[in-house]
């Protein structure tokens, strides 16, 4: 993992995680008007458009320059074609984030979300100095699940019928990391 900080980027072997730009909204808005994306989501509206895309973009920026947040798209590092976003909150008062991510259904099982989120800890921990990083899922998506255990992390806890989803309750299962150098 490369960060840049003036480009505010971060590389991999595979990918750039960078900030989104205006120009993304039509992929973002594509990628996201895709039932199976929403219904492992717990925020992305359905159907998605590209003002959706325009509205949850606009305050990136502001965000990562005010270290509330980190939101990346997840880009492909030779040709720059958006797989997905990944995001890194930051909660400085106990140095500690949430890790959230999705990628376009036509490019699951590629390894793009485990390799962005990776990254995502590598940099949380290298460059923010987190204490520790924690992501959730449903419980009915188990392929997030299986990213979160690829890059270290443990299970910590399930929440049963936490959430309400389509008129569905969802488990949520948490899992987390803590950084090691850091205790």
């Amino acid at each position: 993992m490369i960060f840049d900080s003036q480009d505010k980027t971060v590389t991999t072997d595979r990918l750039i995680l960078r900030l989104f730009e205006e120009i993304d909204a039509a992929v973002v808005a594509k990628l996201c008007n895709n039932y199976n994306i929403y219904k492992n989501t717990l925020y992305l509206p359905f159907p998605y458009s590209i003002e959706d895309a325009l509205s949850w973009m606009k305050h990136h920026k502001d965000n990562y320059n005010s270290n509330t947040s980190y939101e990346f798209a997840i880009t492909d590092k030779e040709s720059g074609k958006l797989y997905g976003a990944i995001a890194l909150s930051n909660n400085q008062k106990f140095q500690q984030g949430e890790l959230a991510y999705w990628v376009g259904e036509a490019f699951w099982g590629d390894g793009y979300a485990t390799e962005a989120a990776r990254a995502m800890v590598q940099f949380a921990f290298d460059e923010k100095n987190f204490h520790k990083v924690f992501a959730r899922y449903f419980g009915s998506n188990p392929a997030s699940g299986k990213v979160m255990e690829k890059i270290g992390m443990k299970k910590e806890g399930i929440l049963i019928d936490h959430v309400k989803k389509d008129n569905h309750y969802e488990d949520l299962v948490y899992y987390g990391i803590v950084n090691q150098q850091n205790n």
